[in-house]
């Protein structure tokens, strides 16, 4: 008997020794350590046997996980529970579904709104077709996404800093970019504040504090997580904003973004405009899950899914995502639900890989700017009259602006150089002085009468 309870001493304080890196945190372990007792059995193995039998309290101690034990060989499916639901304060007549999500905007703000919606539309119209006509070398629209500008743009403080893709133009808009900067831009004239540098749309504004936009897709996204760190260590009350596209959340950045705001609890606000195509690739190809909200979670980010159609459901998330931000520094992620109406850009057509019932469908049925219009004629603040002596002076006040940017000369060539450096290194020196003596040796080649004068 002796030797047989000595050899289950040994497997048992064994055991304990194994076990002791397990439950050496558990809560129940530190109770049980307090009490001490008598017997055959040292302390230690008792605590370890009662253990054994404890099964209510054997929960894992896995770090990097929130979970229970079980059973039953289980693999989580997409199919298992319903999609995120879509939050809107607005149905498809401008009417308020409950008056408790009314954010109770004053009519001077909803007309500014409205306004804008309306003026940023007309300017693509015109933009598109003088791309058309040869006079600017790209464009892109944001037919049927004006809802998603406006909305979030006036939930924003102006000291807000902005990271847009290249369709959030309403933003910088809202903000007080006027047409005549954005005329510059396009045209890249001597008033461009990139100075002709940028491709059109690629706007910018340091006053505004709008960072300018870049064509690789997601660069944007892990800026944004660092910049809202930077807020975060200085102590200033403000946030940062971070759109992009259904397709650029493909992107391996948009990975490294998420978890980076998560992990530092960055005051950022991720807006995915999941307008339903990646340039030519519908969201049916792009991922299997339930779009780009069900992902928040997964990175441990406060997440919701708005229709992106309503302006009021806009504004409503992201002021409620900005005070999580700035009172919480906790990242939040929003998918607004909308519809690219427009071409992706004047380098596509769409009419390639989706019809026009479809695309008649949105602009017809469901569009923001109707809805909001909706709204303002049920309040009574609005009407047809109205409606066309609007339509009339921003037509007027976008082909003035059109017009002042074509007659504009554009930067000098030796601009180019410029703006890298604090002081031009002597191999740059050399390259414009080279440059130079090229355009004077051939100026039948060069329209130089079109650009202002250099600098020197």
């Amino acid at each position: 008997p002796t030797s047989k309870m000595a050899a289950v001493r040994s497997i048992l304080r064994l055991r304990g020794l194994l076990q002791l890196g397990i439950y050496r945190n558990s809560a129940s372990f530190a109770a049980r350590n307090v009490h001490s007792g008598s017997g055959d059995i040292p302390r230690q193995d008792r605590q370890m046997s009662s253990q054994t039998l404890d099964l209510e309290d054997d929960k894992p101690q896995f770090p990097g996980s929130r979970s229970e034990y079980t059973n039953k060989l289980e693999f989580i499916t997409p199919d298992v529970y319903n999609g995120i639901p879509v939050y809107r304060v607005l149905d498809r007549q401008g009417k308020i579904l409950d008056p408790d999500q009314d954010p109770k905007l004053s009519k001077e703000a909803v007309y500014d709104m409205y306004h804008k919606m309306t003026l940023l539309n007309t300017m693509d119209r015109i933009l598109y077709e003088s791309q058309r006509q040869g006079r600017i070398s790209f464009y892109m629209t944001n037919y049927g996404e004006e809802a998603t500008h406006m909305g979030s743009a006036a939930a924003l403080d102006p000291g807000d800093i902005v990271f847009g893709q290249y369709r959030e133009a309403g933003v910088l808009m809202y903000r007080g970019f006027s047409l005549d900067q954005f005329m510059n831009q396009c045209y890249g004239n001597d008033e461009d504040l990139g100075r002709g540098r940028q491709m059109p749309i690629h706007y910018g504004s340091k006053d505004l504090n709008f960072v300018t936009i870049s064509s690789p897709l997601a660069t944007q996204m892990p800026q944004a997580s660092g910049a809202a760190y930077a807020l975060k260590r200085s102590g200033k009350r403000l946030c940062v904003i971070c759109y992009f596209g259904d397709g650029a959340a493909s992107e391996g950045d948009a990975h490294a973004a998420f978890n980076f705001a998560a992990t530092l609890e960055c005051p950022i606000i991720f807006f995915c405009r999941n307008n339903g195509y990646a340039i030519s690739t519908p969201t049916s190809e792009q991922y299997r899950g339930d779009g780009i909200a069900a992902r928040g979670p997964g990175y441990g980010m406060a997440t919701i899914r708005v229709d992106g159609n309503d302006a009021f459901a806009v504004y409503n998330a992201v002021k409620a995502a900005r005070e999580m931000g700035v009172n919480e520094n906790r990242p939040t992620l929003i998918e607004a639900m909308t519809y690219r109406i427009g071409h992706h850009s004047t380098s596509d057509d769409s009419t390639a890989y989706r019809s026009v019932d479809e695309v008649h469908y949105w602009d017809k049925q469901d569009h923001p700017i109707g809805r909001l219009r909706h709204y303002m004629v049920n309040q009574g603040w609005w009407d047809m009259d109205k409606e066309k002596a609007w339509m009339k002076q921003a037509r007027n006040e976008v082909m003035q602006s059109f017009q002042r940017a074509e007659k504009r000369k554009k930067p000098p060539p030796s601009e180019l150089f410029y703006d890298t450096y604090k002081e031009m290194p002597a191999h740059l020196e050399k390259q414009r002085a080279q440059m130079k003596a090229h355009v004077a040796q051939f100026p039948e080649n060069y329209p130089i009468d079109s650009f202002e004068k250099d600098r020197d």
